[in-house]
């Protein structure tokens, strides 16, 4: 989709994807070695009574799926960052995470016309509907013609 096609109040739902305790275990071992993220016995003695995923994790996943949507392609140009990340619940083995992704704002840029800013609230939700993280997104994203 091109910046022109975007408008605030457009809503994009992604396919769900369910996360192993190998792949937590995976991702902590190369990005988040924390306990609770990596041992399965000490984590059972930690705050969150069990293993559970790494927030970039959590983040790393909700781009994937909203990635896949399709939503973007080609005409993304990258983002310039994000804002208002909370992670609202633990991500745990066998969760299965889904995206909505809502525009809040779009904005052509006044030095570059070719291109402009769709700004998305972020909700990633677990099987049970409960929102596990949030965050705004900006991403550039190319104009029409």
């Amino acid at each position: 989709m091109y910046l022109d096609d975007f408008k605030a109040g457009d809503e994009f739902h992604s396919a769900g994807i369910t996360v192993t305790e190998a792949q937590i275990i995976d991702f902590a071992l190369r990005f988040d070695p924390q306990p609770i993220h990596l041992d399965v016995t000490a984590a059972v003695a930690g705050p969150f009574g069990g293993l559970i995923a790494s927030g970039f994790h959590t983040a790393a996943l909700t781009f994937r799926l909203f990635w896949q949507t399709g939503t973007l392609g080609a005409e993304s140009l990258g983002s310039p960052g994000l804002e208002e990340l909370r992670w609202l619940k633990p991500v745990r083995p066998g969760d299965t995470l889904r995206v909505v992704a809502k525009v809040v704002e779009v904005r052509r840029s006044t030095s570059k016309p070719d291109r402009g800013v769709v700004r998305m609230a972020y909700t990633t939700l677990n099987q049970h509907g409960d929102a596990v993280m949030t965050l705004v997104g900006n991403q550039l994203v190319k104009a029409r013609g």
